[in-house]
């Protein structure tokens, strides 16, 4: 490829990532086919040591980023279900990097559907350091679609985990998926997130993505959703509400004249390891994916290559060259590219069918109409 494609590279991708994302084991104790993204999650497919002990070793000879700083990454450990691996098994995943995280390099997290949590993970979440994420939709009626292999709501069990983690203080946040079941009850849904005693509610309207080929909600009813979430969390200032926070800091940012610092943001490079040590970047739902253009999207195996390597060499792959041509793309001709940056890699792919597109349905339902809901809020409020 040309220089060009070096450069563009080097413009948009970052050469560390601050966030790894490593799979071990393909399997789901769930079985949420109406939108899941999973493609293995039905088969056993667990991590080696080898493969975590060469990504710790990746990390350890990481040097600094671009600003001269050694940055903290977070290690995420996502799945199929995480916990499906089992407390042994994890423990032993865990130990290559023990001396990067007591080093303060390295921070673990998990997301997890919360069902197989017990005290001896509890014991393993507080002894590590992790930080914990939970899926869960809302309450039983919209987390109907969380069942288990043999077709039962998975929601009680769900709670079970979350009230554990309360009883042993191990703080945590949500994701919600918001369907067209939830899109039009946002209060409801907020209200029962909130009462969970989350740190941060996160909510990602339904994707296009990997498995999932349901029905994804629109930009009408996207925007009616967020104007009401503004509202709720005016009423309700104690609470995180993710995307709120994205924005917020934004526009503070922008106020505070560092529109510099915001316009060099790059895009995490996003390393995630499956199973086999198999590397994809830019996009976790990549994994395990095959296409007839682009093949296995597999950047290299880090049991062959240390992460510098494989990133060293990512411009090289037509997935992630055309990933930079549409976030120029995006740039000159998109209005809201200021604050949402470009569409995600994932998105591009899995809505359009290439990623050198610009817009998806992700950035209009959660992103412009975002912006578009605060925009009426603020004009409404007008004196």
């Amino acid at each position: 490829m040309s220089t060009a494609a070096v450069t563009a590279f080097t413009r948009w991708i970052a050469l560390h990532p601050s966030l790894v994302v490593m799979q071990p084991d393909t399997f789901c104790n769930m079985d949420c086919a109406a939108y899941c993204y999973l493609p293995q999650r039905k088969w056993r497919n667990r991590m080696p040591v080898a493969v975590a002990r060469a990504v710790a070793e990746s990390l350890t000879s990481l040097g600094p980023d671009e600003s001269g700083q050694r940055q903290i990454v977070e290690v995420c450990w996502h799945g199929g279900e995480p916990l499906a691996v089992g407390v042994q098994a994890m423990t032993q995943l865990l130990a290559p990097f023990e001396q990067l995280r007591t080093a303060g390099l390295i921070h673990h997290s998990v997301q997890t559907n919360a069902t197989l949590i017990t005290d001896d993970w509890c014991n393993l979440f507080q002894g590590y350091g992790f930080s914990v994420g939970v899926s869960i939709d809302g309450p039983a009626d919209l987390d109907a679609r969380r069942i288990d292999r043999a077709g039962r709501p998975a929601h009680d069990r769900i709670m079970g985990g979350i009230g554990r983690l309360r009883q042993r203080g191990i703080e945590f946040s949500v994701i919600a998926v918001v369907g067209t079941d939830g899109i039009g009850r946002a209060e409801d849904l907020l209200d029962f997130l909130a009462s969970l005693g989350a740190a941060q509610i996160g909510l990602n309207i339904e994707e296009f993505e990997g498995s999932n080929v349901g029905h994804q909600p629109g930009p009408a009813d996207a925007r009616e959703f967020w104007t009401r979430t503004i509202a709720w969390s005016s009423a309700h200032p104690s609470v995180k509400v993710r995307e709120l926070d994205r924005l917020g800091s934004y526009l503070r940012t922008i106020r505070a004249g560092e529109r510099a610092a915001w316009e060099a943001h790059r895009f995490d490079p996003l390393p995630t390891v499956a199973f086999s040590g198999d590397v994809v970047l830019l996009s976790p739902e990549l994994a395990g994916i095959r296409d007839e253009h682009y093949g296995d999207f597999i950047a290299g195996n880090i049991l062959e290559q240390n992460l510098s390597s494989i990133l060293a060499r990512a411009w090289q792959l037509p997935y992630v060259a055309e990933f930079t041509d549409g976030l120029a793309a995006c740039r000159a001709t998109c209005g809201f590219f200021d604050f949402c940056r470009g569409a995600t890699a994932g998105n591009r792919y899995f809505e359009n069918g290439t990623f050198a597109s610009t817009e998806t349905n992700y950035c209009r339902v959660s992103r412009q109409e975002l912006v578009n809901a605060l925009i009426d809020t603020t004009r409404k409020e007008e004196p």
